[in-house]
């Protein structure tokens, strides 16, 4: 029996067209954003509330915070963003050697992050700001209110970095195929929404950084 609809490239058997196909991804991948901003915004709403509450403790906490390499992270965050959203445009111009570029730079700024991110968490944990019976308040803040804030921080910036990794494994994947040639411009949907899941975990820091390194840091 003929095929119900012509055969293109990359193309599913449950889908008729390459556009409902593409469709179907864009709103599977937005969907699952929108649980992603559900879950993150519960960790801001407590983060708010028990800065609300506790808020010379918090202000306090965050002066051992390293602003400086808080805004290097971020820094490399938006040209990851940059060197995704380019990756993104190879792919839908059929360019496979710039996207496989695109794709290794964003895959190096996000090693960079993480590995970033390991020097700050080191530094903490030998400073005794890990939370657990180990832990010692930072100097003039209240110890109950210092471990919150230092819970929290590990808390968001542990599954933010949870997320990187996981959009470093993907980024694996979406290479992998750009090496084997499994895109066109005919067919780049996978990196497209794989574009969305980063842009995402970039825009998650954007918040993290000021709530966590500097609002509040100079209260008196």
């Amino acid at each position: 029996m003929a095929d119900a609809h012509p055969v293109e490239p990359g193309l599913q058997h449950q889908f008729e067209s390459m556009r409902q196909q593409e469709e179907a991804s864009s709103l599977g991948m937005w969907i699952f954003l929108v649980t992603e901003i559900l879950f993150f915004g519960g960790l801001f709403l407590a983060y708010t509330i028990y800065r609300w509450q506790n808020t010379r403790a918090f202000a306090h906490a965050s002066q051992h915070m390293d602003v400086l390499l808080g805004t290097i992270n971020t820094a490399v965050l938006i040209c990851s963003s940059l060197t995704m959203a380019m990756a993104v445009h190879s792919a839908a111009l059929g360019k496979r050697r710039l996207l496989i570029l695109f794709l290794v730079a964003t895959m190096i700024l996000g090693g960079a992050f993480l590995g970033i991110k390991a020097v700050e968490y080191t530094d903490h944990i030998e400073n005794h700001l890990f939370p657990g019976p180990g832990f010692r308040s930072p100097a003039a803040a209240d110890a109950q209110g210092a471990s919150l804030f230092f819970s929290l921080y590990f808390a968001m910036t542990g599954l933010h970095a949870l997320h990187m990794i996981i959009g470093l494994g993907i980024l694996t994947t979406l290479l992998v195929m750009a090496y084997r040639s499994r895109f066109s411009s005919a067919y780049w949907t996978p990196v497209e929404i794989s574009g969305l899941y980063w842009h995402f975990v970039d825009i998650v820091w954007i918040f993290l950084f000021p709530l966590l390194y500097l609002i509040g840091r100079h209260l008196k």
